[in-house]
């Protein structure tokens, strides 16, 4: 099954670095790794990797995270890949990642399957050691981790993420893809998962398709990022006609940066105040 590995990327070059060492490690290797620039990076090639480098143009409304995963698939399926796997920059695969996913495909072809996510502390100074990653890697606690080879079916469709996932280009066409509606950080995966639900793609656990997170800074709900937020959670709500990412709204909220009116059921961003000037 020819496949490709699916990467976004804005900065995090040591992130990719990484990445691709692991990709390099895998006991069966991506035919091409398709890595997505949204804006103007330079991605080199490394031995024993085939990369291809697509780019995409960065909006003043922020990174264009589903419209940059529609891109790097569509360069995947013009290349002939049968099986898509899309890895965010930060994560590095299990040296079976790739056969574990492929191994899936064939029994499921028409199902999302998620790999388990394992966080890994602060790097040393010299990275990450990839022999020793499993140890120091702590599973995500509210996520499943089947035994390794099992496929576990969920019907729990807002655990899907983006993170590590796979399907056949087929089932990809099938789901459309992302809404390239949503920039900026949030909401596009559930949405994602939503429409695959409804096309009757369901979602499965792939034991030993595991991906180990690296340590980064927070990315949770911010001042920086609730623009976004608020404005991919109204997209959401007109396409679903309910509010996403409940705790980070909450969060927002609780921050003074949002304000919901149930009785309108208005969301809305707080306008940032000028500070105090001291008198």
């Amino acid at each position: 099954m020819r496949t490709a590995v699916i990467t976004i990327v804005a900065g995090r070059e040591i992130h990719l670095g990484t990445q691709r060492r692991g990709l390099v490690g895998s006991t069966v290797a991506p035919d091409v790794h398709v890595v997505v620039v949204m804006g103007g990076q330079e991605v080199v090639q490394v031995p024993g990797l085939c990369t291809e480098v697509v780019h995409v143009e960065v909006p003043p409304s922020g990174l264009p995270l589903a419209a940059a995963r529609n891109a790097g698939a569509r360069r995947a399926a013009e290349l002939g890949a049968e099986l898509l796997v899309l890895l965010d920059v930060d994560c590095i695969p299990a040296p079976e990642l790739v056969s574990r996913y492929v191994a899936a495909a064939r029994t499921h072809p028409g199902v999302l399957l998620a790999g388990p996510v394992a966080y890994l502390p602060v790097a040393p100074p010299a990275g990450y050691d990839l022999a020793e990653l499993a140890a120091t890697a702590a599973p995500h606690p509210a996520r499943p981790v089947p035994a390794d080879g099992e496929v576990v079916p969920e019907p729990r469709t807002e655990l899907f993420w983006s993170l590590s996932f796979a399907t056949t280009a087929c089932t990809w066409a099938r789901v459309g893809g992302f809404h390239p509606g949503y920039t900026g950080y949030g909401a596009e995966d559930t949405d994602f998962a939503i429409v695959a639900a409804a096309a009757g793609v369901p979602l499965a656990w792939v034991g030993g398709a595991t991906a180990f997170h690296q340590h980064h800074g927070p990315s949770g709900p911010t001042a920086a990022n609730a623009p976004s937020i608020v404005r991919n959670a109204h997209l959401f709500h007109e396409r679903h006609g309910w509010w996403p990412m409940s705790g980070w709204l909450t969060r927002l909220h609780e921050d003074g940066l949002v304000h919901f009116d149930p009785a309108t059921g208005r969301l809305d961003l707080v306008p940032a105040t000028a500070p105090q000037q001291p008198a």
